[in-house]
């Protein structure tokens, strides 16, 4: 039995392990598996590869994106630029190759609802996930700025600092933060929503619940929502594409 994986902290809730024993189900593929891998530090990663038979490639979700690139014999060249690895393939010889899909998911969710106006857009959080989104931002010629809780390099506003004009002026909004996720449903990040129009578009990676409060609050000024399911069924089908599994 070849198998496949998510690695991940905290992943019981995972969408890819339900999504891809559907896809197995549906498309009558009986010599895979796939599971999760939870681990509760990165230097535990290498006893997976080590242990796990016929492993031949890995979903890799939050907080290992970034920390999972030293244990890798090789990096794809997207993902190198990005600096985040969300898909690893495992060689016929054993080695390691990391990339990301998540740019892929991303630009193909959101390029249908994009017009003449969204040239601007704000990241809201810096991990793994926000780098893939940025880099999308530069293929598709928008500008876009960081927002996190403290300034740091490359963060050009904290939540404390954003304003309704800067709001205004960026029409394009992407919640890269775990705020808002299964439990914790009414949390969301601290931004001025009253400043949000229907020229907006408000992007939440998280897909479940399927409309965070983030989003609810955008859909009552009348913003274009989307939500992170598309771009997870769209990265997880580049990512079967990617293992290639015979």
């Amino acid at each position: 039995m070849k198998k496949l994986g998510l690695l991940g902290k905290d992943i019981s809730y995972s969408f890819s392990r339900s999504y891809f024993k559907k896809k197995f189900e549906d498309e009558n593929i009986n010599d895979i598996s796939y599971e999760n891998f939870d681990i509760k530090n990165i230097d535990l990663f290498p006893s997976i590869i080590k242990d796990t038979k016929n492993l031949k490639g890995l979903n890799v979700t939050i907080p290992y994106k970034e920390q999972v690139i030293p244990y890798l014999d090789k990096i794809n060249k997207k993902a190198k630029a990005i600096g985040a690895v969300n898909t690893i393939r495992i060689t016929k010889k054993g080695k390691l190759v990391g990339y990301n899909t998540d740019c892929y998911g991303f630009k193909n969710t959101l390029k249908p609802y994009i017009k003449s106006h969204h040239k601007k857009a704000l990241i809201l959080g810096t991990g793994g996930a926000s780098k893939a989104i940025a880099y999308t931002f530069n293929e598709l010629g928008i500008s876009y700025q960081y927002v996190s809780r403290n300034l740091k390099d490359g963060v050009s506003f904290t939540y404390n600092t954003l304003t309704e004009k800067d709001i205004k002026e960026h029409q394009i909004i992407v919640n890269c933060t775990p705020l808002g996720t299964f439990p914790n449903i009414e949390d969301c990040p601290n931004i001025p929503y009253a400043a949000i129009t229907k020229n907006h578009i408000l992007f939440d990676l998280i897909y479940n619940p399927e409309e965070t409060k983030f989003l609810s609050l955008g859909k009552q000024n009348k913003a274009t929502i989307i939500n992170g399911l598309n771009m997870l069924r769209l990265q997880a089908e580049k990512s079967w594409s990617i293992w290639d599994i015979k």
